[in-house]
């Protein structure tokens, strides 16, 4: 690679998905770690953040999930609050899956790869090397990426008022804003016409489904004050 590894945008990245990690961490989230072309960089994060090999340092609960299904292994161990870092190339069709689901499971996403890059807003926060040599991830540059980035979440875990989330814009007990947008949610079960299960970032909920057609488990669903208002496609940008 030509000039720095970590340049000024890159060290910003870096700062945000750090105090994010910090943040779930802090809360009680756990950090899922995937990889499917190369998974020995999931099982090298989720050491990294689980052993503590510095005196002081809390150990972190994060686990590598491996397997010939990961968006079904995926969706079957979050839990709201916690995070999906995925180490892969932008073009690895189960982890673009993983990513555009996650909302709808009330996790956070994290995409470290290289070359080419995620559409934007696949992931709430990408860690990029825009190297395009295929040879890249066997270097140190992705192990440096979340070295890095264990380290600053430790950082943040010495400033406890970073721990904290930002107060919501929202003081009143109804937000018209809020109560205005759109909610992603993937189908658990289609019931009777005209309903199914779905779960959303707050849990699973019925809605109504008189306005999309052959609504099957998995799909992905726009919801707006319990009626899904449209089916979306998982390959797009969310």
């Amino acid at each position: 690679m030509s000039g720095p590894v970590i340049d000024e945008a890159l060290s910003a990245d870096l700062a945000g998905a750090s105090l994010m990690l910090a943040r779930r961490f802090a809360a009680g989230g756990t950090l899922w770690c995937i990889s499917p072309e190369w998974e020995p960089h999931a099982n090298h994060v989720a050491v990294e953040f689980v052993h503590p090999v510095i005196v002081g340092k809390k150990a972190l609960p994060a686990v590598a999930l491996t397997g010939p299904d990961l968006v079904a292994t995926v969706r079957v161990s979050v839990r709201p609050g916690d995070v999906v870092l995925a180490v892969a190339s932008a073009n690895e069709a189960a982890v673009r899956s993983v990513m555009r689901r996650a909302p709808a499971w009330g996790a956070s996403t994290l995409w470290i790869g290289s070359g080419t890059r995620p559409t934007a807003g696949a992931a709430d926060h990408v860690l990029w090397l825009d190297d395009p040599d295929p040879r890249l991830p066997a270097t140190g540059g992705f192990v440096l990426l979340y070295h890095l980035l264990w380290e600053l979440t430790h950082v943040c875990f010495e400033h406890p008022g970073l721990l904290s989330p930002p107060p919501a814009e929202c003081a009143d007990d109804v937000c018209v804003t809020c109560s205005d947008e759109g909610r992603l949610a993937e189908v658990v079960a289609a019931l009777d016409p005209g309903r199914a299960l779905v779960r959303a970032a707050g849990g699973q909920e019925h809605v109504d489904t008189m306005l999309v057609a052959d609504v099957e488990p998995g799909d992905l669903l726009l919801v707006h004050a319990g009626l899904a208002i449209s089916k979306l496609d998982e390959s797009l940008g969310r």
